[in-house]
């Protein structure tokens, strides 16, 4: 049995880069999919917003842990060869997608409906509407509660540990199976995450502020 010491500690924090890997990948995906949920939810079809409402339920409704092993362990059973990667981002931006999708419906619909009725008064058509009216003021409301949801992104990856992908929470097990210093190990992890976190969160605060004081003006 090893101690901890300066090797274990630049395993776990190596890890972190994949941490951040698997973030990335799970925001952008989740930002894709999820302003396609939201324009779905604000459709003037009922079929895409029937659609886009099982899909917030489903990821919604439950844990992100069983998201995790429904497609990592459920691949295999339609013949399909599933890595923790894939797995892992998989599962991570259908989840974001859904929370993102309605963090973006409200700023969506946050937008002034004077703002709405003044687009049609110039025939834009739902498109347009969105793209050149809507979306542009939607994006500034919804940056601060976007970078904030990116903090429970990044929270969110250390449950690919359950599934053999190798993040600072995995890391921190495999370096605790070798030094049995659990207190010194995981306070360790509680740090990184803290260090990456933190920053995040003081941006989305402040960004909040700002905009409670523009909207004040």
């Amino acid at each position: 049995m090893r101690t901890f010491g300066y090797p274990e500690f630049l395993f776990i924090l190596e890890a972190a880069q994949w941490t951040l890997a698997l973030s990335a990948i799970a925001f952008v995906g989740g930002a894709i999919l999820g302003l396609a949920i939201a324009l779905m939810r604000t459709s003037e079809s009922r079929w895409a917003r029937g659609v886009s409402m099982v899909f917030i339920q489903i990821f919604q409704g439950t844990p992100l842990l069983l998201q995790l092993f429904l497609i990592f362990f459920g691949a295999p059973v339609f013949g399909l060869d599933i890595n923790p990667w894939v797995a892992a981002g998989a599962a991570l931006i259908l989840n974001s997608a859904a929370f993102l999708g309605e963090i973006w419906r409200g700023c969506i619909e946050a937008i002034p409906r004077g703002q709405w009725e003044a687009a049609e008064a110039l025939s834009l058509k739902y498109g347009a509407r969105m793209r050149d009216v809507v979306l542009p003021q939607a994006f500034k409301i919804a940056l601060a509660p976007t970078v904030g949801y990116l903090v429970q992104i990044i929270k969110g990856t250390s449950l690919a540990a359950i599934i053999g992908f190798t993040e600072i929470t995995r890391a921190g097990q495999i370096i605790n199976n070798a030094t049995f210093q659990p207190l010194i190990v995981f306070s360790v992890v509680a740090a990184i995450y803290f260090v990456i976190c933190w920053p995040l969160s003081i941006l989305a605060a402040r960004m909040e502020r700002r905009q409670a004081r523009s909207l004040a003006r």
